[in-house]
């Protein structure tokens, strides 16, 4: 669908200190994410670019990926370095990698 110019990253080697982006609305942000993660959704992203690094390799997440894709293709057409997590958060849960959440409850990805 993206064709073979988004790169791809397994979960597993996003690591602990990498810039992960994440994309996905207020809602499922709330519902579950990566302590370390930085929000921005995707209608936001071409608003709020300068906010995210240029110097450094940018990890994208979204629930399953395709939101994700579009953020790095974006990116990397306007000189950043980013990367598709694959699997998105859905995959990030599944490998046990932590999360937390803003509404009190167990984090989950919605």
């Amino acid at each position: 669908m993206f064709g073979s110019s988004v790169p791809v990253v397994e979960v597993s080697t996003v690591p602990a200190d990498g810039y992960l982006l994440d994309v996905r609305e207020a809602d499922e942000w709330r519902a579950g994410h990566a302590p370390s993660a930085v929000h921005i959704p995707l209608g936001e992203l071409a608003q709020r670019a300068a906010e995210v690094p240029r110097d450094r390799q940018v990890y994208v997440v979204c629930r399953v990926g395709g939101r994700s894709a579009q953020a790095v293709r974006a990116l990397n057409d306007a000189g950043w370095t980013a990367a598709n997590v694959a699997g998105g958060m859905s995959a990030w849960a599944l490998a046990g990698r932590d999360m937390t959440s803003d509404t009190g409850a167990d984090p989950a990805v919605v």
